[in-house]
């Protein structure tokens, strides 16, 4: 699998009381991250693949593997959907 990757420049983003808001550049939609969508924004490092994210929040969250997963995997097409990841 390739490396996740955000779209830097279709976004920007700051981070208020613990919780990260991005404002999509192309409409002024905003985005609101918190809990574990703020853990796996924050691993976006644009070397880690699916399986590298997956494996970061296994270690950080006690919870069933395929429902990590399932959810890493949703959160991850939400972003692409939004534009907010590059394409790869």
């Amino acid at each position: 699998m390739s490396a996740i990757i955000k779209a830097a420049e279709r976004f920007v983003e700051t981070e208020i009381d613990g919780e990260i808001v991005l404002m999509r550049l192309a409409d002024g939609d905003f985005y609101s991250l918190r809990d574990s969508g703020r853990a796996i924004w924050q691993a976006i490092d644009g070397l880690r693949d699916r399986d590298a994210l997956l494996a970061a929040l296994a270690a950080s969250y006690e919870a069933p593997h395929a429902q990590l997963a399932t959810d890493l995997d949703a959160f991850l097409a939400d972003l692409r959907d939004a534009g907010l990841l590059a394409r790869g």
